[in-house]
Order: structure tokens, then sequence, then C-alpha cells
């Protein structure tokens, strides 16, 4: 059976990644001169903790070498096929460093690299559509084919809560964020073709932006690809997730509406309290 790999930002939950099994490949997170590994020996709280400490955001990095080998070469010595998936590669070298592990293993008629000109759960709905073809038997080919023709049918979006953490991390100037504090102003980022941009600005307090905010979404998730839908999220509180899960239930579209965290990648540039919803659209054929 071919084998479902995915670097750390896809933010699937360890409940999930069982189920599925989905080998994960962390991405480095440094805060100042220490180095850890996303997801295993670091948290969003403590990543939140120390940024504030310092009043700056911590750097991430694709994942080492070392570490890509040593999750690939288990499945390359045993001849099996494997797809891996990587954050957009307008965001990071992770999926070159897999690229580059597998020539080095001598491996790359069996690794196959996908762009998921993505982030976060954004990645994690690939990675489990892949998963469940896998298990269907599916070769390493059939299983790419298939998830290129869903990839620009992701629909990945957040709100932010705050913009301390865009402004720390370059994303939003100075000005701009202190005027967005003030006036309680929450943007909706959207991943498109491979990269983050703002669109729609919110006011108000997070727990009426967040369902405002997937309100406005409504004809297009009427029209998602009913399987699964994520909220995902750094660290909301179910004051804020509850009523948005409640909206979708409503709706009477999805078989599975999911709750995840969003890993240290995400939380380290967006901040506590952002919260998205992201699903795939329905294809024209279905």
């Amino acid at each position: 059976m071919v084998k479902i790999i995915s670097d750390s930002t896809c933010d699937l939950s360890p409940e999930l990644v069982q189920k599925y099994g989905i080998e994960i490949l962390p991405l480095h997170i440094l805060l100042g001169e220490a180095e850890y590994e996303d997801g295993r020996d670091i948290t969003p709280d403590e990543i939140f903790r120390w940024s504030d400490e310092h009043g700056t955001t911590p750097k991430t990095s694709a994942p080492s070498m070392e570490t890509t080998l040593g999750v690939l070469r288990p499945y390359t010595d045993a001849g099996t096929e494997c797809v891996c998936f990587c954050i957009s590669e307008s965001m990071s070298t992770c999926g070159n460093v897999i690229r580059m592990a597998a020539q080095e293993l001598h491996a790359q008629e069996l690794v196959h690299v996908i762009n998921s000109e993505n982030l976060s759960t954004g990645i994690g709905l690939l990675v489990i559509e892949a998963a469940i073809l896998a298990r269907e038997g599916r070769t390493a080919a059939e299983i790419a084919g298939r998830i290129e023709a869903l990839r620009p049918l992701v629909r990945a979006s957040f709100v932010v809560d705050t913009l301390v953490y865009l402004h720390r991390g370059g994303r939003c100037g100075g000005l701009a964020a202190m005027l967005g504090g003030a006036l309680k102003l929450h943007p909706k980022i959207v991943v498109k073709e491979g990269a983050m941009g703002s669109t729609k600005k919110y006011r108000g307090n997070i727990k009426s932006v967040a369902l405002s905010y997937t309100k406005d979404m409504e004809e297009e998730l009427r029209q998602a690809k009913p399987d699964r839908v994520f909220i995902t999220h750094t660290c909301a509180s179910p004051a804020v997730v509850e009523p948005v899960r409640a909206y979708l239930e409503s709706l009477g579209v999805f078989t599975e509406i999911l709750e995840t965290r969003a890993g240290g990648v995400v939380s380290s540039h967006c901040g506590p309290g952002t919260l998205g919803v992201l699903f795939i659209a329905k294809p024209q054929y279905e």
C-alpha cells in the first residue's frame, strides 16, 4: 500500500493521523537560539509565551535532511511508494528537502512530492483524501492525479484575532496593527494559488466575527464536497468555536465537522485566537 506522508503544517490531530495511518514530517521552529520540532517538543502555548516575552515572532524552517531521511528510509528500503505533501512551496523549501532526501536514498521513483499550494488543514483535507485512496489500493500515480484535480478546489481561509503576530512577522505594518487593535479589526486571510492575502476585514469581538465570517461563506459551504469540513484554530475558546460548529451543523451539508488546533508553524505567524473554516468545493463531475 502507498504510504502517505505530510509535513507538520497539515495540522491534523493525533487522532486523525492515527486513523488514516499518516506519517508526519516535522518542520523546525526557532525560539531565539533554541530549535524545536513542530508538534514533537514544542506547543503553541509555549510559542505564544516566548513570543510575548520577547516581542518577536519565532522563525520557522523546513525539516532537516537528517529527519527527512529518517522518515523516508524505512519505506524506500522496503520498496514502498510514498506520496509526500508539503506546505505551499512559495512559503517553504520543505518540498525540495524531501526531493533531495529521495535522491540521496536513490528512491526518486518511489517518492512523489505534492506541492499543496496551501497550509494548515487546507493541506490536511488533501492528505486525508490521499490516505483514503491509498487504502483503496490506488497507485501513487493515481493518487497524485486525483489530488492534482482537487488541489484548486480547496478553500482555506482564517480570521485573525490579533494583528500583533502578523506585525511581528512583517506581514502587517505597525500603524495598521495599532489601528486594527484600536478599532477591533479582524482581517480575513485567504490562501489562493499558494499565497496568503487579506480580503475582507471584520469589526467587533472575535466570537461575533468568527460566526459572521462563517455565515458569509454559506453559498460556498452549500456547494462543498460533503465529506468533511475543518474548524481549525489557535486556541480559540469554546465560546468562539461552538457557534461556528452549530451553524455548520445547521446547514446539513457535511458528514463530518472536524475541529483541530493549528500547530506551531501557523500559530507562530497568526497568533492566538485565529480561526478558520476549511473545506473542498464539490468537483463539477460529482
